[in-house]
C-alpha cells in the first residue's frame, strides 16, 4: 500500500508541472461516449486525490481486463480536456505491450505493438490529471466550515468524467478504491472498508474494496465531513449505518432509521441482501437517490427534512437487487431496475401498512403514467439514446404497474416466485425485458407473449369509455366498453362493482379484447352505480358513464 502510494505520488508530481504548463483544447461537437464490447474488464483498481484548494482531480486507474475477440486496439471510456478546461489528461500510460494512445471525444484508445488474442488478458495503468466536468460532483459547503464535499454521480454513464473505465451497464467488475484526502474528511464508498490511515501532509488514505462485480453506474465514493451512525437494529453480520454532514445529525439519523428494516424485509422476500453493508449518505447527488450498490447516495435535504423519506429508501435499497445485482442489458431495458424498485416499494407498504397504503401509492402511480402517456407516445422498452429522457413514468410508474397486473395475472404466490427465480437466475450479471419475460412464463405455466408484448412494446395504456343502462322491464343490465386508444386493442381482464339501489353488491370479471364490446347481466333489482376497477388491479384511463 504505501508502495503503491509513493508510486502514484511520483507521477502525480509530474502531473501537476504538465498541468500547469500546458493547455490542449479540443472541440467536441456532440457527446461522445464510445465504449467497447470486445473487451471484458475484470477489475479496477482506482487511486484518487482530492483537495481543498483546487477542484482538479489527480489519478491513477489499473485496470485489469480480458479481451473477448482478437484486436489491436482497446477503447475505453474517459473525457478528453476541453475548451472551458475541464476533463481529463493523460499524462504517463503504462502496461503490457502498448504502443500508444490518444484521448479525444471522450474516447481512450490505445493502441497496441502487437494484436492482442482472445481471452488473453492484460493489465494497465493510466495516469492522469484534470477537473471533473461530470461525474464527480464538488461542491463547498455553506455550513460555515469552510470544507468541501466530493461525490460521485455516475449514472447513467457519466462515471468516464472522473475515472478511465468501459463505461457501459453491462460490463461487470470488481472494484477497489484508494482515496487521498485532506484529513479532515471521512470518505465512503462500495464494499468493505480495507484501510483508513492519516499520512504526511496531514492527509488521510482510505481504501475501500468490493469484490462483486458491478456496473461502472454503481462505482463510487463520497468525501466530506461525516458523522456515521450504525443502527443497532442492523442485520446479523450486515452493518446498515448512516452518514450525514456534521451539522444533520440529529434530524438524518433518525430519517435513515428505516434502512434497516426495509432490508430485513427485501431480504426475506427476494433472496438475502448481496453485500455486507449498507451506506445510507447525505449527499450531493442531482437525482433524489442513487443506488450505488451498498453505498446509497440521498439528495442533501433527505437528512433534514420534517417528511417521511421511508419510500425514497425503500425504493433505493429495492434496487440493492434489481439495478445493482441484476442490472439491464441495455438501457432500453431501465424498467427492470425502476419498475421493479417503484413496485417493490408498494409492496414492502402493502407488508407494512396494508393494501390500502399501497392502493393509495398505485392509484397516484397510475395518474402519473396516464399524465406522461398523454404526452409521450413511447413505448416501456424504449431504445433512445437520450438516456436522461428515460427516468420518466413509463420506467417508474408504468414498469411497476406492468408488475402489479402480472402479480394479478399469476396469484401471488407465484408472482412471488417470479421476482425470486428471476433475481437467482441473474445475479451478478444482466438480463433483458425477454429474459423476465421467459422466467414469467416458466413459473407460472402460462403463455404470457400477448401480456408483455402490449404492455412493453407498444405505448400507450387503455383508454376506456363504459357505459351502462338498467331496463326495468327485461330486469338487464346493458354494459358497452369500447377502448378510444389509437392503435391495437389492449387485452385484459376488467374488474366491475355493481351495486343496487337497495345498497347490495356483486362482483363481475369481463375479459376485454375487442376495441368494443357489449355484455349483459341480469339484476331483480334496479342498478344505482357500477364501479370500474374496485380493488385497483388494472392501469387503464377511463370513465364510467350512466345511460339515460
Amino acid at each position: 500500500m504505501r508502495k503503491e502510494y509513493s508510486a502514484l505520488t511520483n507521477n502525480i508530481q509530474f502531473a501537476m508541472k504538465k498541468f500547469k504548463l500546458t493547455a490542449f483544447f479540443f472541440l467536441v461537437t456532440a457527446f461522445n461516449c464510445f465504449s467497447q464490447s470486445n473487451i471484458d474488464v475484470l477489475h479496477y483498481r482506482f487511486h484518487i486525490e482530492l483537495f481543498d484548494s483546487t477542484d482538479m482531480i489527480l489519478g491513477k486507474a489499473d485496470i485489469t481486463l480480458r479481451f473477448t475477440e482478437n484486436t489491436s486496439t482497446v477503447k475505453l471510456n474517459l473525457a478528453s480536456k476541453q475548451a472551458d478546461g475541464k476533463g481529463m489528461e493523460v499524462v504517463k500510460l503504462t502496461g503490457t505491450e502498448i504502443a500508444g494512445f490518444q484521448n479525444n471525444q471522450d474516447t481512450l484508445v490505445l493502441t497496441l505493438s502487437k494484436e492482442a488474442k482472445k481471452n488473453d488478458s492484460v493489465l494497465l495503468s493510466i495516469f492522469y490529471i484534470g477537473i471533473p466536468k461530470d461525474g464527480l460532483i464538488i461542491t463547498k459547503r455553506k455550513d460555515g466550515t469552510n470544507s468541501k464535499t466530493f461525490f460521485a454521480d455516475n449514472w447513467p454513464n457519466r462515471a468516464h468524467y472522473w475515472i478511465p473505465c468501459n463505461d457501459r451497464p453491462d460490463d461487470k467488475a470488481s472494484f477497489e478504491f484508494l482515496v487521498t484526502a485532506p484529513a479532515k474528511y471521512r470518505v465512503v464508498s462500495n464494499g468493505i472498508l480495507q484501510e483508513e490511515k492519516l499520512i504526511a501532509g496531514n492527509k488521510k488514505l482510505t481504501h475501500w474494496k468490493e469484490d462483486i462485480p458491478l456496473s461502472t453506474k454503481v462505482m463510487v465514493i463520497g468525501a466530506a465531513q461525516f458523522a456515521v451512525k450504525t443502527y443497532t437494529d442492523s442485520p446479523e453480520k450486515i452493518s446498515v449505518s448512516a452518514w450525514v454532514f456534521s451539522s444533520d445529525t440529529l434530524q438524518g439519523f433518525q430519517n435513515y432509521s428505516f434502512a434497516p428494516q426495509i432490508l430485513k424485509f427485501f431480504s426475506s422476500y427476494i433472496g438475502p441482501y448481496p453485500y455486507k453493508k449498507l451506506a445510507n449518505v447525505q449527499s450531493k447527488t442531482i437525482f433524489g437517490g442513487m443506488e450505488n450498490a451498498s453505498c446509497i447516495f440521498y439528495y442533501d435535504e433527505s437528512a433534514t427534512t420534517k417528511k417521511s423519506v421511508e419510500d425514497l429508501l425503500a425504493h433505493e435499497i429495492a434496487h440493492q437487487w434489481f439495478g445493482n445485482m441484476v442490472s439491464e442489458k441495455k438501457f432500453a431495458d431501465l424498467w427492470l431496475s425502476e419498475g421493479f424498485a417503484t413496485y417493490l416499494t408498494n409492496i414492502y407498504f402493502e407488508n407494512k401498512y396494508g393494501r390500502d397504503s399501497m392502493n393509495y401509492r398505485l392509484k397516484k402511480e397510475r395518474k402519473e403514467a396516464i399524465d406522461f402517456g398523454r404526452a409521450n407516445r413511447h413505448p416501456v422498452v424504449d431504445s433512445t439514446t437520450n438516456l436522461m429522457s428515460l427516468l420518466n413514468a413509463n420506467s417508474y410508474q408504468k414498469g411497476g404497474w406492468i408488475l402489479h397486473m402480472l402479480r394479478q395475472e399469476a396469484g401471488d404466490t407465484v408472482f412471488k416466485n417470479i421476482i425470486r427465480s428471476f433475481y437467482n437466475q441473474y445475479k451478478g450479471s444482466n438480463a433483458s425485458s425477454k429474459d423476465f419475460e421467459a422466467v414469467a412464463e416458466k413459473i407460472s405455466g402460462k403463455d404470457l407473449t400477448a401480456f408483455f408484448k402490449q404492455w412493453l412494446y407498444q405505448p400507450g395504456i387503455p383508454q376506456l369509455d363504459i357505459h351502462w343502462k338498467y331496463d326495468n322491464k327485461t330486469k338487464k343490465l346493458c354494459l358497452i366498453v369500447e377502448q378510444k386508444q389509437s392503435g391495437a386493442a389492449f387485452q385484459f381482464p376488467l374488474e366491475l362493482r355493481i351495486q343496487s339501489a337497495s345498497g347490495k353488491s356483486r362482483l363481475e370479471k369481463l375479459w376485454i379484447s375487442n376495441k368494443q364490446q357489449t355484455f349483459n347481466f341480469s339484476s331483480t333489482e334496479p342498478v344505482a352505480t357500477v364501479e370500474a376497477d374496485p380493488f385497483v388491479n388494472l392501469l387503464f384511463d377511463g370513465r364510467v358513464q350512466k345511460i339515460q
